[in-house]
């Protein structure tokens, strides 16, 4: 719970989040114009709730209906819920239990997942109303409807979409425990003006920027009220690029102050369009501050016209380059298995290309059909099938059987266990060496993957020890390499790591269950930094995506 007033509300605010870490975005917007665009009182008399995927379901309607409070006689209660790929099943699962032990309930739904093909879903049929879109405007106008009349004729309503600056900043809503131990979602802009089929902001006509001054002052008084985790969840960040160098300037103007540590600022950029205004702003960020997150999706030329998407792979490698290696910025870069056209190989090959760019991680997504999404246009033409269920994922096309999905699966799953973690930096390599004229680094980590499977037939619950022997049995076993060297390899990854068990591999080797500060501390430092931009962006999945009522319904 982040926030609440004092008197007994009518109407509750909910998510239930994947992570405490994750805070809404979105219903922090629903929360800062309820007096903006319903009324003062209404604004009184709205909580907001936030829970967890792990949060048992009778706690969470014990929890809702204790925060309403019996209702009086007459009296509206609504809970409106930001629903999502992610938690759509559980919110579904809640909204049955609370219409079950409270009738009378108003239920609102919103969010990228109740936006689109409404009429197939459980759960908008065991709800009162729908908003689609933006919700910003529309839910508090619901709200005045359905409290004090006349009552909306329409269960699913299209939001209403105003200009920016009649949307009230929803940052003062993060609460001092919010700022301290939460992810800090902000966006100076929404929208996008690219059409990539996969993405439910294909769908928007292009981007709206919210005036930059106001926008930095509420930076600024988050940064005194001691923020220092600012994830900005513009697909573009960098598209408009005064705003871009601005924001940059702001917050190299903080580091500049004496109580910037554990400043991190992350942004979604597009790979294309780095231009020198950016970069001498860029190269000036020391290590440990900037997170690109960089969307590749895919080097095909073929796919990418198939999927509407516009990139210019060579200045996309010049940039990805720069970056590595004239700047301190910590690059996330995604690949997207499954697209219309993409066969194994062609996915290797912009694998083998983007590795040896040299980001420090790549995430291996799968493609999802999210709702609303022109991907679908593919489905007969490329027999695309997918998942009925969420996340929606592909689970075979024209081009990939089944069974290759599933092993790439395990493999994408495998690679964030290994190559992403950052625990394997002197022995990834050697993993990732061709076993044959004919192979490449994909093929190689692929053979390392199936072994994984075949050793353990799971690919969750694996801890650090069972890495370091699986990879010390791969290498000396299969790639025939000398077992002395493939421990020494292990043990400094092993000690640089920070993990404090014992491998068998390892087993005769001095490993200092303490901790040995003076041979290790500037390792394991490098790797707490690492690890503190290792923030997990499943874009496809993930809880960025919870802007919609959030994203749709900001």
């Amino acid at each position: 719970m982040s926030y609440t007033e004092p008197s007994r509300p009518s109407i509750v605010l909910c998510s239930l989040n994947a992570k405490y870490i994750h805070a809404s975005l979105g219903l922090r917007y629903l929360m800062a114009n309820m007096a903006r665009h319903g009324s003062t009182d209404l604004a009184d008399r709205t909580a907001l709730l936030e829970f967890t995927l792990a949060k048992p379901l009778p706690d969470m309607v014990s929890q809702l209906l204790g925060t309403l409070g019996e209702p009086l006689h007459g009296q509206v209660q609504i809970i409106g819920f930001g629903v999502y790929i992610w938690n759509v099943v559980q919110t579904t699962a809640l909204i049955r239990l609370l219409k079950t032990q409270r009738p009378s309930l108003k239920i609102v739904l919103g969010g990228p997942e109740v936006s689109h093909e409404t009429d197939q879903q459980e759960i908008v049929q065991i709800s009162d109303h729908v908003i689609t879109g933006w919700g910003d405007v529309s839910f508090p106008k619901l709200c005045m409807q359905l409290i004090d009349g006349p009552q909306p004729l329409m269960k699913v309503i299209q939001g209403e979409q105003p200009p920016l600056d009649q949307i009230e900043l929803p940052y003062q809503y993060f609460s001092d425990a919010d700022l301290a131990n939460r992810l800090l979602y902000v966006e100076a802009s929404r929208g996008c003006p690219f059409k990539c089929e996969f993405c439910l902001s294909s769908l928007d006509k292009t981007a709206w920027a919210f005036e930059l001054a106001p926008f930095l002052n509420e930076l600024q008084t988050l940064y005194h009220r001691g923020a220092r985790n600012f994830k900005f969840v513009d697909r573009t960040f960098n598209l408009k690029i005064e705003a871009s160098v601005q924001i940059l300037q702001f917050f190299l103007n903080r580091l500049a102050e004496p109580d910037a540590d554990g400043l991190l600022v992350h942004f979604e950029v597009i790979p294309d369009h780095l231009p020198d205004k950016l970069k001498v702003l860029i190269a000036q960020y020391p290590p440990g501050v900037l997170q690109f997150e960089v969307g590749i999706q895919s080097f095909n030329e073929t796919v990418q016209k198939l999927i509407s998407r516009r990139q210019d792979n060579v200045q996309t490698e010049a940039n990805l380059r720069w970056l590595i290696n004239e700047s301190n910025a910590h690059l996330h870069t995604d690949l997207i298995f499954g697209l219309p056209g993409e066969t194994l190989d062609s996915f290797a090959a912009g694998f083998d290309r983007l590795l040896a760019i040299g980001p420090q991680e790549i995430q291996l997504g799968i493609l999802k059909r999210l709702r609303g999404t022109p991907i679908v246009r593919h489905t007969t033409s490329f027999e695309m099938i997918y998942d009925d269920q969420p996340p929606y994922v592909v689970r075979q096309t024209k081009d990939l059987d089944a069974e290759t999905l599933q092993r790439f699966t395990r493999m994408a799953k495998y690679w964030d266990l290994v190559a992403n973690s950052g625990r394997f930096k002197l022995s990834l390599p050697c993993l990732l060496k061709p076993t044959s004229p004919q192979n490449s680094p994909f093929w190689s980590f692929m053979g390392f993957a199936d072994e994984l499977w075949q050793r353990f037939a799971k690919t969750h619950g694996l801890t650090p020890e069972n890495l370091v022997d699986a990879v010390f049995l791969c290498l000396t076993e299969s790639r025939g390499m000398p077992a002395e060297e493939v421990k020494a390899l292990l043990l400094q990854d092993y000690l640089t790591s920070g993990a404090r068990g014992r491998p068998r591999c390892l087993a005769n080797e001095r490993l200092p269950l303490g901790g040995d500060g003076s041979k290790l501390k500037s390792a394991e430092v490098a790797l707490v930094t690492a690890q503190k931009l290792r923030v997990r962006q499943d874009r496809h999945v993930s809880q960025s995506d919870e802007l919609t009522f959030d994203r749709n319904g900001k």
